[in-house]
């Protein structure tokens, strides 16, 4: 779902949203400045806005979703509050001022915020969007029975109250230096309360609104073919004249990355392409053809190894794997863990794969660049590696090839999606880890399974059945607490929680919950921003995970598109109502 570090002014931005409980947000209020144009002309092709994602979204609903696919998709119907720009401002959406201490809208105490909203705004079926939206979202997304993949960004909330029908009040449990998460950007998107409060429960996942979406935003859903098409039509009953500027949207998913870049920048077959994951020199050769252009953008993403500390082998007396019962046969030895981070040739990866779209990483918070800890550094020594399994008294007894200890086989299963750089990513890495004794067995999911977020779906990264899984993901707020929760004890996906959780690693130090938990109450700044340095930190020595590659947000964008106004702090279609033909 996805961040990206800019210029000098980003930082200085990203700094200020450190204050944000005393200084509001980075920019001072304003309204969406967006001006009105006239809509694109009649021509079937100004009519029809054609995108492309090589990874089809099977949901379209943000608080159930664990793809960024489908948080994208359902950006063109949902709404949150407000989201931030490029340059780290508040941008409104439904919200009809910024909170700041001035305006009354941020308390002295820290303890609470209060949002005005837009009068006259309504739900694509004519019905009124009210402040008890906001608050069914968050009885929504609080209820456990309902499992919603976006909890973290609301952990701190105690209550959410409608003052009246245009002001909502949100309540934290203690002083909240991250006042802006809850309803702010991608994870931020208000359900209708007509439409959902009959699925509030175990039943989530059965509301008919999961498919064919109702909501505030440009364009309303008419088609879904999950795992295929969605067709959106522009929303008659959207607020703002004369926009959007399409009369049709057509979301095409599935394919490839490669195929997905070809028709934007060589053929001109799409308008958009999104996350164009693709070999470095492909990409320059396709945008020679001149039909389109690359949008490259550093942020957050960060492409990663979820390294499994339980065993995914084993499985409990109801059938789960990956379960805490068992811890993993190997990873829970730190020296192994260790060797397989010493066995990862970054350098490698990111020359022949990445190119400029990619920068080799040892933090595992990359963005804003305030946060990038100073304290890391990556290796590559296959000669430290494999001293390091003979160490753990992992070694080759039975000549077969593979290191064995006590009976047990070092082999690994070894999973991402489908894409090419992925694919190749893993064959580099194979070839390394085996040259030190390690087995290794590479399985390849289609990205519309591995990211549907489906409880029932085995090869799902939430339930991660295999030793090591390879995946992009980042903090999508300039705040990075609700990211940095996610590698907590408490955020470890599990049958009991429908796996819904975001720790895919099952990771779990208590050291590095309580420097969470005090991130979360530290008003100072500085300590809190040293506080989440401290957890990349731990996490590093930890080999919680391992970071790969720090990955551009790599898009394109038809010669024919104007509009597109890319943020790392939301989805890509965020200021989609903006889009226009030339």
């Amino acid at each position: 779902m996805g961040i990206f570090n800019k210029s000098c002014r980003s930082q200085i931005v990203a700094w200020s949203l450190l204050n944000t409980f005393l200084l509001a947000a980075c920019s001072s209020p304003q309204a969406n400045t967006s001006t009105t144009s006239t809509p694109a002309t009649n021509s079937s092709a100004g009519d029809t806005l054609r995108l492309l994602y090589w990874q089809a979204p099977t949901i379209l609903n943000p608080h159930l979703a664990q793809g960024t696919k489908d948080f994208e998709a359902s950006r063109i119907v949902y709404e949150p509050l407000a989201s931030y720009d490029k340059d780290g401002k508040l941008v409104l959406f439904l919200a009809a001022e910024i909170p700041t201490p001035e305006n009354g809208g941020i308390a002295k105490d820290g303890r609470s915020v209060t949002w005005k909203l837009k009068q006259g705004v309504k739900w694509s079926d004519g019905q009124p969007f009210t402040a008890a939206d906001v608050v069914f979202t968050y009885q929504f997304i609080a209820n456990s029975a309902v499992g919603s993949t976006t909890f973290a960004n609301y952990d701190a909330v105690s209550s959410v109250q409608a003052i009246d029908d245009h002001t909502v009040k949100i309540n934290f449990q203690k002083p909240n230096p991250a006042w802006s998460l809850p309803f702010v950007g991608l994870n931020g998107m208000i359900l209708p309360r007509h439409i959902f409060e009959k699925f509030n429960g175990s039943n989530a996942r059965e509301a008919p609104a999961n498919l064919i979406p109702v909501g505030t935003g440009p364009y309303r859903v008419v088609e879904f073919k999950p795992g295929d098409t969605i067709i959106y039509e522009a929303n008659t009953s959207f607020r703002e004249a004369n926009k959007p500027f399409f009369k049709r949207v057509e979301l095409k998913g599935g394919g490839d990355a490669t195929s997905a870049a070809r028709a934007v920048l060589q053929t001109g077959d799409v308008d958009y392409a999104w996350n164009l994951q693709v070999e470095a020199p492909i990409l320059k050769q396709l945008e020679a053809a001149g039909k389109g252009r690359l949008d490259i953008s550093f942020g957050s993403f960060l492409e990663r190894i979820a390294v499994n500390h339980t065993d995914p082998n084993k499985q409990t007396k109801d059938g789960e794997r990956s379960s805490l019962e068992f811890p993993h046969p190997f990873f829970q030895d730190i020296k192994v863990r260790q060797a397989f981070n010493y066995a990862i040739d970054r350098d490698t990866i990111n020359q022949q794969l990445y190119g400029v779209s990619g920068r080799p990483a040892a933090n595992i918070l990359v963005a804003p660049d305030i946060y990038n800890s100073p304290n890391t550094k990556y290796e590559f020594n296959l000669k430290k590696a494999a001293d390091l399994l003979d160490e753990a008294g992992w070694k080759d007894t039975n000549g077969n090839g593979t290191r064995d200890k006590n009976g047990v086989e070092m082999n690994v299963l070894f999973q991402t999606s489908v894409n090419p750089v992925r694919q190749k990513t893993q064959e580099i890495i194979k070839q390394s880890l085996t040259s030190i004794g390690v087995g290794v067995e590479l399985k390849s999911v289609d990205g519309s399974i591995f990211f549907s977020g489906d409880p029932s779906n085995p090869d799902a990264l939430n339930r991660f059945q295999a030793d090591l899984q390879m995946l992009s993901t980042g903090n999508n707020n300039p705040d990075p607490g609700a990211y940095m929760k996610g590698f907590t004890c408490d955020e470890i996906p599990q049958k009991k929680n429908n796996w819904s959780k975001p720790n895919y690693s099952r990771y779990c130090n208590p050291e590095y919950d309580k420097l969470w938990q005090q991130s979360n109450t530290e008003l100072n700044p500085e300590k809190r921003r040293q506080l989440f340095i401290q957890m990349n930190d731990l996490l590093f020595k930890d080999i919680g995970l391992i970071p790969l590659i720090a990955r551009a947000d790599v898009n394109g964008v038809s010669n024919r598109l104007v509009g597109v106004n890319l943020t790392p702090w939301d989805t890509d279609t965020w200021n989609i109502k903006d889009w226009q033909q030339k």
